[in-house]
C-alpha cells in the first residue's frame, strides 16, 4: 500500500512538472511574439524614416534638377518677355489674326463674315471695334508704313445681289474702300492707306475663309 501511494505521488509530481514547463513556455512563447511586434514596429519606422530622409548623394541630384528645372523656367519666362524682332512688344495684336513674312510685312487676315452681312460692303457696328484695334496696333507699332487693304471674295457668281454688284470683283472692291475709308477715319494717313481687288482670284479652303478683307503692312 506504502508503494502505491508512492507511485501516484511520483505521478502527480510529473504531472504539476510537466503543467509547470508548459506555463513557463507558454508564457516565454507570448513574450517572443509581444518582442517581434515591436521590433516589427520599429523596422517599420526606420524605413520610413530613411524614405523621408535620403542619403547625401540623393540630396545632391534632386538640387542639381531643381536648379535645372528653375534655369529653363527663367529662359521660357524671359523668351516670354521679349518677343521675337519686328513683332509688337505688347498685347495691340491680341484677339486679331497676324501673320509675317521674312521681309517683315505684316497682313492682318479680317473674316468677311465677321466685317460685313451677306452681299454687302456696308461694316458690322461689331466689326469696328476690331478695326479700330488694328489702327491702333499700326499707329504704334509701324507709324508712316504704307497700308494696304485687300478684299476678296469666294467663288460662287454674284446672284441675289446682282442688282447692287455686277461681280465679285466689284463686291471686294466695295468693301476693300470700305475698310480703307474707316481705317482713315480712325487715324491713319489717307496718302499711305490704298483699296485693293481681287475677287475670287485667290480663294482659301472654304468659302468663308476666302470671304476676307487681308489689311497688309509694308514694315520696309
Amino acid at each position: 500500500m506504502h508503494r502505491s501511494w508512492t507511485i501516484v505521488s511520483v505521478f502527480a509530481f510529473l504531472a504539476l512538472g510537466s503543467i509547470g514547463c508548459q506555463n513557463k513556455l507558454h508564457d516565454e512563447n507570448l513574450s517572443l511574439h509581444r518582442q517581434n511586434r515591436e521590433l516589427q514596429a520599429k523596422n517599420t519606422q526606420l524605413e520610413d524614416d530613411l524614405s523621408k530622409r535620403p542619403d547625401p548623394s540623393q540630396i545632391q541630384t534632386y538640387q542639381q534638377e531643381i536648379a535645372s528645372r528653375d534655369a529653363k523656367i527663367a529662359e521660357l519666362q524671359s523668351q516670354l518677355r521679349t518677343p521675337p524682332p519686328g513683332q509688337p512688344q505688347d498685347n495691340a495684336w491680341s484677339g486679331i489674326e497676324v501673320t509675317r513674312d521674312r521681309a517683315g510685312t505684316v497682313t492682318v487676315n479680317l473674316p468677311g463674315d465677321v466685317l460685313f452681312d451677306s452681299g454687302k460692303a456696308d461694316l458690322k457696328s461689331t466689326a469696328k471695334s476690331t478695326l479700330s484695334k488694328v489702327v491702333n496696333a499700326i499707329r504704334k507699332e509701324y507709324p508712316g508704313k504704307r497700308v494696304y487693304v485687300n478684299g476678296y471674295t469666294d467663288t460662287d457668281p454674284i446672284s441675289k445681289t446682282k442688282d447692287k454688284w455686277e461681280d465679285n470683283l466689284d463686291l471686294s472692291a466695295a468693301r476693300a474702300r470700305s475698310v480703307s475709308r474707316y481705317l482713315v477715319e480712325q487715324g491713319l494717313d489717307s496718302k499711305l492707306v490704298g483699296p485693293r481687288a481681287f475677287g475670287d482670284t485667290q480663294p482659301r479652303g472654304s468659302k468663308s475663309a476666302s470671304r476676307r478683307v487681308e489689311v497688309v503692312v509694308s514694315a520696309q
